[in-house]
């Protein structure tokens, strides 16, 4: 339910894959008016749009691009709003994946989405310590090396877009950005104290370029 109009208003994807809603619930949580929709009128209206994704990458979009959303979140992202991916949300922005050869993602950011290193357990499915890189209004007040929890066996290289990375067998990218387009590798809706707050910081941006 939508009930304070004043908040920002942010879209949520529902285009049919894993819990979408402990996004919508978490960023409800922080502030903001979070709605999950799958009408492309209805989220093209948003302050701002979140792409959460858990799965394969390949399902994934093939999920968003039958659902029409695939376009809707790029048309979103030209007009200069705020747009966060999380999780395989963030890796649909890439290029494409290791994970499902020949399906082109978004291309919002330059690069690939590789497999973890076959020296370390996979999935990580556990708490790591990020090294943030690059300042951003994602990570304002959360120190250098803030912890995050993380569901993953593939993560973006780190490329010119990479503002913090983590090690898990190798370096690879925790959270990028350009523009107006963040994402983050981890989950911050399940990170406790720490992904609350950057859910809070990307709802104080929201609202700043808002007003």
């Amino acid at each position: 339910m939508r009930a304070d109009f004043d908040a920002p208003q942010i879209a949520v994807l529902d285009y049919g894959i894993g819990n979408l809603r402990s996004a919508e619930k978490a960023l409800q949580h922080v502030g903001a008016d979070a709605f999950l929709s799958s009408d492309p009128q209805n989220v093209a209206e948003a302050d701002a749009m979140v792409l959460p994704g858990v799965g394969a990458f390949g399902p994934a979009m093939a999920a968003l691009r039958d659902s029409g959303l695939a376009t809707v979140a790029l048309d979103f992202i030209e007009t200069g709003r705020p747009f966060l991916g999380i999780c395989v949300g963030m890796q649909m922005l890439y290029e494409d994946s290791d994970e499902s050869p020949g399906v082109r993602g978004l291309g919002v950011f330059g690069g690939r989405v590789i497999e973890l290193p076959d020296t370390v357990k996979k999935p990580q499915m556990q708490w790591n310590q990020l090294k943030v890189i690059r300042s951003s209004p994602l990570f304002a007040d959360l120190g250098e090396s803030p912890w995050m929890y993380f569901v993953h066996s593939f993560a973006p290289v780190v490329t010119a877009d990479t503002i913090a990375t983590c090690t898990y067998g190798t370096e690879i990218t925790a959270a990028s950005a350009r523009g107006n387009v963040s994402a983050c590798q981890f989950h911050p809706e399940k990170s406790s104290e720490s992904g609350l707050a950057l859910l809070r910081n990307f709802v104080g941006s929201v609202q700043a370029v808002r007003n």
